[in-house]
């Protein structure tokens, strides 16, 4: 069986620990450079000491004899213990001599003897392992002596310089174990302060993650407090209460989405069951009716037939409404607002007479791409909510003009307006001031949410203001590409009033 992974650490942990290696890589650094440089320091002393000690025993001198009394230039002061020195004539050894603990000299082995005689005498500094001994520099020189020309090999032991460089690197290393000591302490609670900022961030997303997010409403969002900008920290913290906000907003629109598809719901499940009750009531009349009371069935077949085409009209406008939510393309063609407007207005007079109609003809040829049903539908939308929310006598008037590449179309009353409250939710679903769903005028809720959607699905908008005794519908529709503008110079729009019946 294989064990559970090892716990990732945490970043103040990483971090602490990528600080310390990097201390420590870097004293690893500096204690290996010094003790390189502190090395080559004292080597170069010891040769100039070497030198110094090969000076002297090419002096005039008598080194032929056998006594170690004859190297005399050992026994000057300052030589270091260890010291050795041999003398060669034609090939043979005479004098040799090594500086004891004391500073006396005494006869070195034979092996010692021969090495530092096999030396060249060529001026060079050699480094040379003695068996016993350890490491030593030597420098052999030529000398005068009784006997005439002789070869003087000179050593020093290493050993003092490698003690020295030891000592000075082992007292490095424990001090820079000791500052890496403290420095991973006062680093731990630097980091730990600094990552403070981040502490209280993951502690407030953990109190939001707490919270009942996926359903009702959420008043507000915790924040993150404020940290300097500045820094890493204070911008992360600064990115989450904007994110936060977003959220916020997010969570409140899907509140918001909610209560519309509740009120949504609930407004088309009344819409349904009044024809639906009137269509079954109607029915049953029938049923119960005498064959003879023809009069009396052809009354409830046709509120039948009138329910059936309320809930036909209703379902329609629900599709059409899907159709555009999904993004479905509609029907495109080249459709001219003027005649398309003539109609409507006609249509609308002639299903309110009691209302005065104006349609101000365009100067100009007004050409816009889309579908003509859907185009016409909203204008009769415009021309029935106007119809329908106006007293008798209100003059509605209807407009159409280019600017800024856009066809505008502008129904306008003088009505009693919209309320102030229902204003901002007047292109919505369902939506109208009257909380009681009277059905009394006919209207099924979706005739200005048809509107906007289907302004949209063209590349337009729809726009509406309201005050006592003005009240304005703006639908704009992008033109025609190939849109030529056909003004008569002569012909300005032409304001004519529809007579009443």
């Amino acid at each position: 069986m294989t064990g559970n992974p090892s716990r990732p650490r945490s970043l103040r942990s990483r971090m602490i620990l990528s600080t310390t290696l990097l201390l420590a890589a870097l004293s690893v650094v500096i204690i290996a450079i010094t003790g390189v440089v502190m090395r080559s320091y004292l080597m170069t002393g010891l040769d100039q000491r070497l030198d110094s000690l090969a000076d002297r025993a090419a002096a005039p001198h008598d080194h032929g004899g056998a006594s170690i009394r004859e190297l005399p230039y050992l026994k000057s002061w300052g030589v270091p213990e260890g010291t050795l020195g041999v003398a060669v004539h034609d090939h043979r050894i005479g004098s040799a001599a090594v500086v004891g603990d004391t500073g006396d000299l005494a006869v070195p082995n034979a092996l010692d003897r021969r090495l530092l005689a096999a030396v060249d005498a060529d001026g060079r500094h050699r480094t040379l392992e003695l068996p016993g001994r350890g490491t030593y520099r030597v420098l052999a020189v030529h000398a005068d002596s009784s006997y005439g020309k002789i070869t003087v090999a000179t050593a020093i032991p290493v050993r003092p310089v490698n003690e020295t460089v030891a000592r000075l690197m082992a007292v490095e290393s424990a001090v820079a174990a000791a500052a890496l000591a403290v420095a991973a302490l006062v680093g731990a609670a630097v980091i730990g302060r600094q990552l403070r900022p981040l502490r209280r961030v993951a502690a407030t997303a953990a109190r939001i993650s707490r919270q009942p997010l996926g359903h009702g409403e959420v008043r507000s969002l915790e924040r993150v407090p404020e940290a300097d900008c500045a820094t890493e920290t204070g911008r992360l913290a600064e990115a989450v209460n904007r994110l936060l906000g977003h959220v916020e907003n997010a969570l409140a629109d899907r509140y918001a989405t909610e209560l519309r598809m509740r009120d949504f719901l609930a407004d088309a499940g009344h819409e349904l069951r009044t024809p639906l009750a009137s269509v079954a009531g109607h029915l049953q009349l029938v049923r119960r009716a005498p064959k003879t009371a023809a009069p009396q069935a052809d009354y409830a077949l046709g509120r039948m037939e009138s329910g059936i085409g309320r809930m036909r009209t209703l379902v329609e406008d629900l599709l059409l409404l899907a159709r555009l939510d999904t993004g479905r393309p509609l029907a495109r063609e080249e459709v001219g607002l003027g005649p398309l407007l003539a109609e409507a207005v006609a249509d609308a007079r002639a299903a309110g007479p009691d209302h005065r109609w104006e349609f101000l003809m365009p100067g100009e040829l007004v050409l816009v791409e889309g579908d003509p049903d859907r185009l016409h539908q909203v204008v009769a939308n415009l021309l029935a909510n106007a119809r329908t929310h106006t007293p008798p006598g209100t003059r509605i008037t209807v407009t159409v003009r280019t600017d800024a590449g856009q066809a505008v179309v502008r129904v306008a009353d003088d009505g009693p307006g919209i309320p102030p409250d229902l204003l901002p939710r007047v292109f919505e679903r369902f939506a109208r001031g009257d909380a009681s769903r009277s059905r009394a005028t006919g209207s099924s809720g979706l005739g200005l949410a048809i509107v906007t959607a289907v302004s949209t699905a063209h590349g337009g908008r729809a726009e509406v203001t309201s005050e006592p005794g003005r009240t304005v519908f703006t639908v704009r529709l992008p033109l025609c590409p190939s849109y030529a503008v056909e003004v008569n110079p002569l012909r300005k729009p032409v304001g004519r009033e529809l007579p009443s019946a």
